[in-house]
């Protein structure tokens, strides 16, 4: 019979398709469930109707179907609890700075669920590039429903942010 160790090892290898970053690292795997030669996995996408699902589903089944003991794999999708950024790993976020992308960490005002909101401005979003404060939202809306578009103008470089959730 197959370990969840061995199905975990599967599914780090697979990557989100619109991100640097695996399934795993990203925070998505919410359960694994064996039942003799059966595998259902349970994700938590990041938003709901994100257009990579089915990508993910297929490439899931795909690999974890290879391996010794499977025969039936499963895939569901959940949306309780809410996703969060919270989820995304260390390594995760290393990667997805290595690629301009920062991550929400709680430290700031904005991205604290039990402050009041603030007025997104200069200054409030570090730079996964430089690290400089100095930065500015240019759009709300990003490449895909999960991040938003922001310029640094110490460094003068554009970078995407996942969005706090």
């Amino acid at each position: 019979m197959v370990a969840n160790t061995e199905i975990l090892d599967v599914l780090k290898t697979i990557p989100d398709p619109e991100m640097p970053i695996s399934i795993t690292d990203l925070g998505l795997i919410e359960n694994i469930e064996l039942h003799e030669t059966s595998v259902r996995i349970t994700l938590l996408p990041t938003f709901i109707g994100c257009f990579a699902l089915p990508a993910i589903a297929d490439e899931i089944k795909q690999k974890v179907i290879l391996l010794d003991g499977v025969d039936c794999v499963e895939v569901d999708f959940i949306h309780e609890p809410p996703w969060t950024t919270d989820r995304i790993s260390d390594e995760g976020r290393t990667s997805l700075a290595e690629h301009g992308i920062s991550v929400p960490d709680g430290t700031s005002p904005c991205c604290s669920s039990k402050s009041e909101p603030v007025e997104l401005r200069t200054s409030a979003i570090s730079c996964p590039w430089c690290n400089s404060r100095e930065t500015t939202l240019t759009s709300p809306f990003g490449p895909t429903r999960c991040k938003s578009i922001h310029f640094c103008n110490a460094c003068r470089q554009p970078f995407e942010r996942m969005k706090k959730i």
